[in-house]
């Protein structure tokens, strides 16, 4: 499922039109991105969590030329499923 295909699902689900479900879906998006930019979590209940790991400085390999480089030190967003997402799934 892709973005477009989600507003429909959501425009259909909540009865709402397309317009609506998708500032929806961007204030969402927003709001998470916004809370992980503070180093913040987002937490919804019988889904899953969004947080900010960090990721250590490391060192890799180019492929083409096999030279070693130097890989920065990172923020990443990870996702934790929740229950209720896990034992939907099962």
């Amino acid at each position: 499922m892709n973005k477009s295909e989600l507003i429909e699902h959501m425009a259909k689900q909540a009865d709402i039109s397309k317009a609506a479900a998708t500032r929806a879906l961007e204030a969402l998006i927003g709001g998470v991105k916004s809370t992980l930019k503070k180093n913040g979590s987002v937490s919804i209940v019988g889904f899953g969590t969004f947080a900010v790991s960090k990721r250590a400085a490391r060192s890799g390999r180019n492929p083409r030329t096999g030279a070693t480089i130097k890989i920065k030190a990172a923020k990443v967003p990870k996702f934790r499923a929740g229950k209720g997402l896990k034992d939907a799934l099962n």
